[in-house]
């Protein structure tokens, strides 16, 4: 197979993976409020257990292409050498371009206006902490699990670690720049109003920038016995 091929069925991957995300997030979420109108609690559950699930299912699906979903994910692929520089453009403009499809068609299934911007206005330093704390521990649960060599484990937990996130930080776990833009398109639930979007964006960067550092510590490649080195080299399945 030729590189380009090969470049552009990743970033189909990662398209096809990302619009399928922001779907489940924002059309759970509109499910959710509809559902249960009253209880903003059962409604974050309710958000929650869907994307952790579709997440699940998503990674399984795609990891053997590409599925990272996630900007972030794709930037620390580059600084830890699992992915080019050439070959992380098209990946991150696959994930922008499908979580905004993914947030068109969620609106429309629920027989919304294809766009609606959001009014959510979230903000505030104890959400912006929240998204520092919120990518921290999902690229170390990643990259922890790259690192060691089991690549087989990460959709399981990636999906645990947002299900538990969306609870325990004050952000709700957003931790994707891609699906963070998407969300702005949806003016529901998991919504964010285009004023909240740079600073949340800007955490998730700083998050992933204390991640690097953390991942080397922790995990550096010359004194891990476990490490499958083949396995490692597969960044093109590392996801979120």
């Amino acid at each position: 197979m030729s590189r380009s091929m090969h470049v552009f069925r990743r970033a189909g991957a990662e398209f096809v993976g990302t619009a399928f995300l922001v779907a489940a997030v924002i059309g759970s979420g509109i499910a959710a409020s509809r559902l249960s109108p009253d209880d903003v609690g059962l409604q974050l559950l309710e958000n929650s257990l869907v994307t952790g699930a579709a997440l699940v299912a998503l990674i399984l699906a795609l990891q053997p292409v590409s599925a990272a979903f996630n900007p972030v994910v794709t930037l620390v692929e580059v600084v830890l050498g699992l992915v080019g520089k050439g070959e992380a453009v098209p990946l991150i403009g696959a994930q922008f371009a499908g979580g905004f499809v993914g947030a068109v068609v969620a609106n429309l299934m629920f027989d919304l206006d294809a766009i609606s911007i959001s009014t959510h206005d979230r903000t505030g330093a104890d959400l912006w902490l929240g998204e520092v704390v919120a990518t921290l521990g999902l690229l170390l649960v990643i990259f922890g699990s790259v690192r060691s060599g089991r690549t087989e484990t990460i959709a399981y937990a990636v999906g645990g670690y947002i299900t538990a996130a969306y609870w325990f930080t004050s952000s709700t776990s957003f931790a994707n720049p891609a699906v963070t833009v998407a969300r702005m398109f949806s003016d529901t639930f998991a919504g964010i109003a285009p004023s909240s979007v740079a600073m949340f964006v800007l955490m998730q960067l700083v998050g992933g920038a204390i991640a690097v550092g953390a991942v080397k510590l922790l995990y550096p490649l010359d004194t891990l016995d476990t490490l499958d080195p083949e396995a490692a080299a597969h960044g093109e399945g590392t996801p979120a």
